[in-house]
């Protein structure tokens, strides 16, 4: 997703696949593993998102959330990809024919849509997330992932202003939407706690990933902040068991899969 001369957002074919992976490039079995933490979040958040579109609130919003969505889908793309190369998969064999305990996905992207304040503090939180782990492994020592990550953390920089200013509006708008928006904080705020816990696979990767231990820091720094601006209070629930890095998911990621596998593994190797 690009901004032209006059401002309006262009939506490209371009990929981060296409631009950014050394085709001479192969992952190791452990940066494989890495890359589709990182890639199986963005997939399925894309995949949340556009439902929304015809769905959202206000014409805008269809266009800014599918565009979001699109940026996400880049990002997954690139990552799977790039983890493919480990084992001869290409970023469609593992979008579309792996099985929902092979997916490696974040118990909160998971999550349903919801109404409209469910999805937006879902977005708020992992953009905000996502923006301090690229911009952190930007620094990575494998020229792969810290080229993904330098070109995600400007998009997904985008992401988190969008979604900070719905948080502000719901807040700060009517009692419904207030009430909404502490409703959907409740229900959301226990997934968040998996999204900084460090994996055992880490120590193996050293320099070339982000421990997500040493981001909590900044996020709790940037989300206070936003909150504190919306007359909010950060939720301190009990953490939910989480384990969708090990491919212990939640009851609704196999229904997902579901709806955005079909098509692939109904018509297999089908060309348009």
């Amino acid at each position: 997703m690009t901004e032209n001369q006059h401002g309006h957002v262009d939506v490209t074919t371009a990929t981060l696949s296409e631009e950014l992976v050394d085709r001479s490039s192969t992952a190791s079995p452990a940066v494989a593993e890495y890359a589709l933490w990182l890639g199986d979040d963005s997939l399925i958040l894309a995949q949340q998102l556009g439902w929304w579109i015809s769905r959202a609130p206000e014409l805008e919003e269809d266009v800014a959330l599918g565009n979001i969505a699109l940026d996400l889908l880049g990002h997954a793309r690139s990552l799977l990809h790039y983890a493919g190369t480990a084992t001869g998969r290409t970023e469609d064999d593992l979008a579309y024919f792996r099985d929902e305990s092979e997916f490696r996905s974040a118990h909160l992207v998971e999550q349903p849509n919801g109404d409209f304040a469910h999805t937006l503090v879902r977005q708020a939180v992992v953009s905000v997330y996502l923006f301090e782990l690229y911009s952190a492994l930007a620094d990575s020592t494998d020229a792969t992932l810290s080229a993904i990550a330098g070109k995600a953390v400007k998009e997904v920089d985008y992401h988190r202003d969008h979604a900070a200013q719905w948080i502000l509006r719901l807040a700060l708008g009517t009692d419904e939407s207030r009430r909404r928006l502490l409703v959907a904080l409740a229900d959301l705020w226990p997934y968040v706690d998996e999204l900084f816990r460090d994996e055992p696979l880490l120590a193996e990767l050293g320099a070339v990933a982000v421990r997500p231990s040493t981001l909590r820091p900044a996020f709790d720094s940037a989300i206070g902040a936003l909150f504190s601006e919306a007359e909010l209070d950060v939720p301190i629930p009990q953490p939910a068991a989480g384990g969708g890095r090990r491919g212990h998911h939640s009851e609704y990621l196999g229904y997902l899969l579901t709806e955005m596998q079909v098509l692939a593994r109904r018509h297999p190797g089908a060309s348009w």
